[in-house]
């Protein structure tokens, strides 16, 4: 049985590739403060599992913690060990979306052609990931969105940023992962306290925009 996504005011999911574990307490607290509720921490980061581990001490229930570039089914229970809640995969693998769907975990496999969407549907994916958005487009992933099943939560996630929200929501997209727009390493707390707010005052004046 999948999870569902949970419902958020913004549904982005901020991307934290390279963050150090004795950086990601600040830094997470940036982000939250922001106001961004889903943060992942992709494992191919330095010491991951402990990053995560401290993300989800200092979150607040209602923010959703978790990894992404998740592999294997050995990682979900890795994640699970630490708290994680957030299962992100670059690719649609059924044992490992079987597994992180045992843990109770909110799952986003990778997907970029209609086999891989509805194969992942079908594997009981709380949301799927469309990526490289920036390839697709907001015009091809709406193609494909067009044989999933309605209430299943689409993101866009790669060259996708507050610069260009506007095309993607316009097609009905809402959820986004953003990595480099919003954080690299090296940045500080503070800077990336001012690109958060950004980013959400762009994806709210995107939504709004829309007469929604």
């Amino acid at each position: 049985m999948s999870i569902p996504f949970p419902p958020m005011k913004s549904p982005l999911v901020a991307i934290l590739r390279g963050v150090k574990p004795d950086e990601a307490d600040a830094i997470v607290s940036a982000l939250i403060e922001a106001g961004m509720t889903a943060i992942e921490i992709p494992l191919n980061s330095p010491e991951p599992f402990r990053s995560i581990e401290i993300a989800v001490k200092r979150a607040p229930a209602d923010v959703l913690i978790g990894a992404g570039t998740v592999l294997t089914a050995d990682d979900v229970d890795r994640l699970h060990g630490v708290g994680g809640r957030l299962m992100v995969s670059p690719n649609v693998d059924v044992d490992v979306l079987a597994r992180a769907n045992e843990r109770a975990m909110v799952t986003m496999p990778g997907v970029f052609s209609p086999t891989e969407a509805l194969l992942a549907a079908k594997a009981g994916a709380s949301s799927l990931k469309f990526f490289p958005a920036s390839v697709l487009g907001a015009a091809g992933i709406t193609a494909i969105r067009a044989v999933l099943p309605p209430k299943l939560m689409i993101a866009a996630v790669g060259g996708v940023s507050d610069a260009n929200f506007g095309g993607y929501v316009k097609a009905g997209i809402r959820a986004f992962g953003l990595g480099s727009s919003l954080y690299k390493p090296g940045m500080t707390a503070a800077d990336i306290t001012v690109r958060a707010k950004a980013t959400i005052a762009a994806y709210d004046r995107a939504v709004q925009d829309t007469g929604e």
